[in-house]
Parts: C-alpha cells; sequence; structure tokens
C-alpha cells in the first residue's frame, strides 16, 4: 500500500483519545512509508494526522476546495495541495490517488466520504478496503446501523464484510496493506 485516503474531522471532538490515534496513525503511516491522501485541512482531526506523517518524514497529498483555501484552513506543510473547485472533485481525486481507505472519528463531512467509496465498492467502481479506526467505539452506532440493512434487506451483506473495524491502527493498516498487495 503506498498511499492512504484518511477521512477524518475537522474538529479534534470531545475526546483526547480521538487525537492521539489521529497521531499515532500518522506516525504508523509514516513509518510504513504510506502517503497520506487527505482533505488538506490544518484544523481537527485533519490537521493531527498530516502533522504526525510530517512529523514521521513521510508523505502528505492534500487536496482542497477553493472555497475552503480561501477561508485560510489549507496545511501549509502539506507535501503537494492540490485545489480543486468544489467537493465532488475533491472526493474524486481523493479516490483515484488511494490505494486504500480509513476514516477516524468524524462528523458529516467523514460520513458523506465514507459511504460513498463503501458505495462505490459495493456497485464495483473500485475495488478498495475501506476500514474504520474504532477509537473508544466511535463507529459501533454505524455499524448496528449498517447491520440494521443488512437484517431488513437494503445492505448487502457482502458490502457489510468489507468494511473493516478495527481499534488498533497498526492491524488495521496491516489488513488494508494485505488486501491491497493480494487485490489483481
Amino acid at each position: 500500500m503506498r498511499s492512504l485516503a484518511v477521512y477524518c474531522g475537522s474538529s479534534s471532538g470531545a475526546r483526547p483519545a480521538y487525537a492521539r490515534a489521529a497521531r499515532e496513525l500518522g506516525a504508523g503511516m509514516a513509518a510504513r512509508g504510506i502517503e497520506l491522501v487527505y482533505g488538506g485541512g490544518n484544523v481537527g482531526l485533519m490537521g493531527v494526522v498530516a502533522d504526525a506523517v510530517l512529523a514521521g518524514g513521510g508523505q502528505v497529498y492534500g487536496v482542497i476546495p477553493r472555497l475552503l483555501l480561501e477561508r485560510e484552513l489549507a496545511h501549509s506543510g502539506c507535501t503537494q495541495l492540490r485545489v480543486v473547485e468544489t467537493m465532488h472533485e475533491r472526493k474524486i481525486l481523493m479516490a483515484s490517488r488511494a490505494d486504500a481507505f480509513l476514516a477516524l472519528p468524524g462528523g458529516f463531512g467523514t460520513f458523506d466520504e465514507l459511504c460513498e467509496v463503501v458505495t462505490w465498492n459495493q456497485l464495483s467502481i473500485h475495488d478498495k478496503p475501506v476500514g474504520l479506526l474504532d477509537v473508544e467505539g466511535y463507529w459501533e452506532a454505524l455499524l448496528a446501523f449498517v447491520e440494521q440493512g443488512v437484517v431488513e434487506g437494503f445492505v448487502p451483506k457482502a458490502t457489510r464484510e468489507r468494511l473493516w473495524r478495527d481499534d488498533d491502527q497498526a492491524r488495521l493498516l496491516d489488513r488494508l496493506g494485505a488486501a491491497v498487495a493480494t487485490a489483481p
């Protein structure tokens, strides 16, 4: 796995564990030589994970819509920062650049990006693995909702099984990396 799209909050959340997990993930990515592909921001968990990758000597590829750049939310330390016109362009560019996807805790933007790449996976638009770094049970309610979708016949079981959850960043990176390595 050469690159990983990380979706996460533009805030740091209510618990210090969220920022700690973002730092550990960024350090783990840098140690493995995995480029961070993310939304290009310098705030919240986005900024924390980018700072950690950079501190570990890693590469950071940010993609930010012009509207957010003009609000001075762009991370000035990105190895490469692409400015796009729309959020849709951002998501497409991030998805095409990444070998896999991982979501840290976040809000509606994170949910949107996560749901889109899972949907694209279900529709065979891509065959890239998707992981959830489950910090202090953050993703439990979402996964319960997805399970309800399976029970009610709206979410294919195979799609649910391709959404991987772990509370340990190293194990999740191992699993994502193994899936990328064995992909056709």
